[in-house]
């Protein structure tokens, strides 16, 4: 069995997890969903304008669930010590990094697919044109968090405080791709694309940077 049908074998075993249960989506759903209605009720979309701040209220929706999200993705991983379990499997661990990280993208990307139309409906913004950039912009943050975050969730997993830890490691990190992606995402709902190209740029090299140090960190990781 070659590197890539080992990585999908754990993205499988993963998608399969989640889709018989359906605790983790579900629960990030409500939690991601609740996030948004309490902006709702504090800045009072019917009154005031929010374009100013609405790509904001977006990604601190979809950071916060996917936080939970990678959270809960080590949890299953802790019964019965599953991940021992797999690392004494007969499959690379870089096989096993890869297969998280896709799993818990696949996984953001589903949440957001649903986010996303539901923050526009609920928080009326006017958002009309630009559905291929945003796409793109989702994808490249969501790509770099999950890259980062599956790695420090893995970290973080072995603590007995690891919902407080991981916040605390991940977000310091995230915060010059938060940055970028915020500004992109105002910008493109906003309709103001000539400045972009360099943000993208910026945001497609934290993806290639922070995938391959988790990638050639893992493996060490498992040992210690």
């Amino acid at each position: 069995m070659g590197f890539l049908s080992r990585t999908m074998t754990v993205v499988w075993k993963d998608l399969m997890v989640e889709f018989r249960a359906k605790e983790m989506l579900l629960s990030v759903l409500v939690f991601a969903l609740m996030v948004l209605v309490v902006f709702g009720f504090a800045f009072n979309p019917v009154e005031h304008d929010l374009s100013d701040i609405f790509a904001g209220i977006m990604w601190v929706a979809y950071l916060f669930a996917g936080t939970l999200g990678l959270n809960r993705s080590f949890m299953s991983e802790r019964v019965n010590d599953a991940l021992q379990g797999l690392v004494i499997s007969p499959i690379d661990r870089s096989s096993i990094f890869l297969g998280k990280f896709m799993s818990n993208f696949l996984f953001m990307i589903a949440v957001e697919l649903v986010l996303t139309p539901v923050s526009i409906i609920l928080l009326k913004y006017p958002f009309h044109k630009g559905a291929l950039l945003l796409g793109a912009a989702l994808l490249l943050g969501t790509f770099g968090f999950a890259a980062i975050g599956t790695f420090l969730a893995a970290l973080a997993s072995n603590t007995r405080a690891s919902e407080v830890l991981l916040p605390v490691l991940i977000f310091p990190l995230l915060a010059p791709v938060i940055i970028a992606v915020v500004r992109v995402t105002d910008a493109i709902l906003g309709g103001d694309v000539s400045g972009v190209m360099p943000a993208f740029r910026f945001l497609a090299a934290y993806d290639v940077i922070f995938l391959a140090i988790p990638f050639l960190l893992f493996e060490y990781m498992l040992e210690n």
